[in-house]
């Protein structure tokens, strides 16, 4: 367990400074442009896939992308930044791997980016440090991206965060009756939606540069559409995984990626 020596400004936003704050990887991330992404842990095949376009997009552009390490929107959105640009805030101590679905996601990005967490090593997540860490994802951004979230879902805390923040809110632009939270917050003018992801990833791009982020060699694999049997053979741990999230599916013996 590592505590984090020194003053990160971004995160003077939150209501109290953090007294600690531990980390495992590399904290030089904390100094890059930092744009945090949250949403559902259900995410339909829609959001998946914009999520993962929007951080591969951020991530080539060298912002580095920020989220909680849960289900759905958050371990896609880490995936899709590669695990060394990625920033993933735990609602329990760092040596902890939790959800255990994203064990194997969570000690990439330790060997590769950066754990954050307000709790000692040993900590188990409680439903009040969810909330905890939600305020910790929110204060790190520049702004926050809702890829998609229902009224009284746990995204809402992030969004009310944001809110007492005065941070802007971006989300997707979801049909009626979808993502209901992200359509009330656009019809509020409460947040603004992201049409075209190259253009929005422009306005934080302030250094243009060729330095390529390692990419997800597994989604890459996923979208030559191997036979079940390589995929397996190639990515033991990582099919079931990407499998249990709706990442893939398996048809007929063959492997389809779903974003």
């Amino acid at each position: 367990m590592n505590l984090v020596q020194g003053h990160i400004f971004e995160l003077e936003a939150m209501k109290s400074y953090p007294k600690e704050l531990f980390y495992s990887g590399n904290l030089e991330l904390l100094k890059k442009t930092k744009i945090s992404i949250v949403g559902s842990r259900k995410p339909s095949k829609y959001s998946r896939s914009l999520t993962h376009q929007l951080s591969s997009a951020l991530s080539r552009n060298n912002i580095c992308v920020v989220s909680g390490g849960a289900m759905g929107v958050d371990a896609i959105a880490h995936k899709g930044a590669g695990e060394s640009n990625t920033i993933s805030v735990l609602p329990c101590g760092v040596n902890i791997k939790y959800p255990a679905i994203n064990k194997n996601l969570l000690s990439d990005i330790e060997r590769n980016g950066l754990l954050l967490s307000q709790f000692k090593d040993d900590f188990r997540a409680t439903p009040w440090s969810f909330v905890v860490r939600n305020e910790l994802v929110v204060a790190l951004g520049e702004v926050l991206v809702v890829a998609e979230a229902e009224l009284n879902s746990g995204s809402m805390r992030s969004i009310e965060f944001a809110l007492k923040m005065n941070k802007e809110i971006y989300v997707f632009a979801h049909r009626i009756g979808e993502s209901s939270a992200t359509n009330e917050l656009l019809k509020s003018g409460r947040a603004k939606a992201i049409y075209d992801i190259d253009e929005f990833v422009a306005k934080f791009s302030k250094v243009q540069n060729n330095t390529q982020i390692k990419v997800d060699d597994f989604m890459d694999f996923c979208k030559t559409n191997p036979t079940y049997d390589e995929a397996l053979k190639k990515y033991p741990t990582k099919i079931f995984e990407a499998e249990l999230s709706g990442e893939i599916s398996i048809e007929n013996g063959r492997v389809r990626s779903s974003l």
